[in-house]
């Protein structure tokens, strides 16, 4: 039988010992009765009675098309029986994604139906209040409620609530330290601060909690180069926009909009190692991009290309410096008078 990479992970919280005690005795009837062999986890392997949850920081193994079935049908199974929580399933095939599941509590529990309703909430430009209203909600009805704080601080993010998203984000990461977006909201507020280091330890730590077929991993990898390009840590830049613009995004990843922006950002750092032929080859790409509202300019890359042209003794630099003068760039009319 045929074996695939799956990656599993997650946590599910039951929030009672009655809960907990009724998931794990279905649990183990399911995998007598249903399962057997078909279920690659074992039972005291993910379930913790001391928090009264299920929890897989990250399983990584080759399994058949039936065992990943049947495991993440057995839990989310197990789901109907949280309060909170959520566990995320992915089979791979040479880097495609054959299936992708989430299993999330869906039931009737107070704490489960304001989640999903602020959840939703978060989405919609203009509901900010109604989403903090509903997302409070479920903290007061269940105050572990990781995930419900970290929706809270992103929306506390958006209103500009700087302190109080920090403490949601804070007080998400000391419930469920797995949660990627909880760090990287944190790192976007030390970065509104000029604090890099602190956004990298941050930005580190959602690398970490999240996996590549995420686009939160790659988003976390584009502001991980930009705070190394703030300290002038130009290998450390250069090893993450390496990776991002080797990467092929799909149409619906919002990365995909970032590809001429890290381009630009690559030739930058090229330029400032002194690899002025890399930089030059970065920025020919960079310019194949359709032109987007990503904070740089036609300009600005004709101008850095002019640069990295005249350093490296090639020819065209002239007309480069020429043409981003024309567009305006006071960097490229004061290079245009030095040589």
């Amino acid at each position: 039988m045929q074996q695939y990479k799956t990656i599993i992970q997650g946590r599910l919280e039951f929030g009672t010992q009655k809960s907990y005690d009724s998931v794990t005795k279905m649990f183990n009837q399911r995998l007598e009765t249903y399962y057997k062999t078909d279920v690659f986890f074992k039972f005291e392997d993910i379930f913790n009675e001391e928090e009264l949850s299920l929890e897989i920081p990250r399983y990584v193994g080759q399994v058949s098309e039936k065992a990943f079935r049947g495991t993440t049908s057995l839990l989310a199974y197990c789901a109907q029986f949280a309060i909170a929580g959520s566990i995320r399933g992915w089979l791979i095939n040479e880097g495609d994604i054959l299936h992708y599941t989430v299993m999330e509590p869906t039931g009737d529990k107070g704490a489960v139906q304001s989640f999903v309703k602020g959840r939703e909430l978060v989405k919609v430009k203009g509901k900010e209040k109604e989403a903090i209203s509903a997302l409070t909600m479920a903290i007061e009805k269940y105050d572990r409620h990781a995930q419900a704080y970290e929706r809270r601080a992103k929306v506390n993010f958006l209103m500009k609530n700087h302190h109080d998203a920090m403490r949601d984000y804070n007080k998400c990461i000391t419930i469920d330290p797995t949660i990627p977006t909880a760090y990287y909201g944190k790192a976007k507020l030390h970065m509104m601060k000029e604090e890099w280091t602190e956004a990298i330890e941050n930005l580190e730590e959602s690398i970490k909690k999240s996996i590549a077929h995420q686009p939160i991993y790659w988003k976390s990898r584009k502001l991980k180069a930009e705070c190394h390009i703030q300290l002038k840590e130009w290998d450390k830049a250069a090893f993450d926009l390496n990776l991002f613009t080797k990467r092929t995004f799909r149409d619906d990843d919002p990365n995909k909009f970032w590809q001429r922006w890290a381009f630009y950002q690559l030739g930058l750092v090229h330029l400032m190692q002194e690899q002025y032929l890399e930089a030059i080859k970065d920025l020919d790409k960079a310019q194949s991009f359709d032109d987007v509202a990503d904070n740089i300019s036609e300009a600005d890359i004709l101008t850095l290309r002019g640069e990295a042209k005249l350093k490296a003794g090639k020819n065209g630099y002239a007309k480069d410096l020429k043409d981003a003068s024309a567009q305006g760039s006071v960097r490229a009319a004061n290079l245009l008078k030095r040589v």
